[in-house]
């Protein structure tokens, strides 16, 4: 398998969930490695506007040509902003998992959450061991 992308200014989980910290809010979606192993996204089940999600907890459902899998939130806080334009267009999250294939948008995000997450080298040393 093709060594997956970790930018260096997110958080991620050993779920391969990633969170962007913008303040108290954040963005969260799915690895680069957790896309290539769905394979073809066909369906995204997001949640709603207005919804407590809590760190280590379902909150979202995609589904491939492979399987559906359980998303599970990186933070807890309460969504803004769902991201829309997956339902028209869910392979999005295949083509860029860390900019438009976004899953949603947090506020008031439960920062000490943040202290159980991995950091981008040792997500990329988590990769190494999974793909070796």
């Amino acid at each position: 398998m093709s060594k997956a992308m970790v930018p260096k200014d997110l958080l991620y989980t050993e779920q391969h969930e990633w969170v962007r910290v913008e303040g108290d809010g954040a963005t969260i979606g799915i690895s680069d490695f957790a896309q290539h192993a769905l394979g073809e996204i066909t369906y995204v089940e997001l949640p709603a506007v207005g919804a407590k999600l809590a760190a280590g907890k379902e909150y979202a459902v995609v589904e491939s040509l492979k399987a559906a899998s359980d998303v599970f939130s990186p933070v807890g806080g309460t969504v803004v902003e769902a991201n829309e334009s997956l339902n028209d267009s869910p392979n999005t999250v295949n083509n860029d998992p860390y900019g438009a294939g976004w899953l949603c948008k947090l506020t008031g995000i439960n920062k000490p959450d943040l202290d159980t997450l991995l950091t981008p080298d040792e997500y990329a040393q988590l990769l190494a061991k999974e793909e070796s």
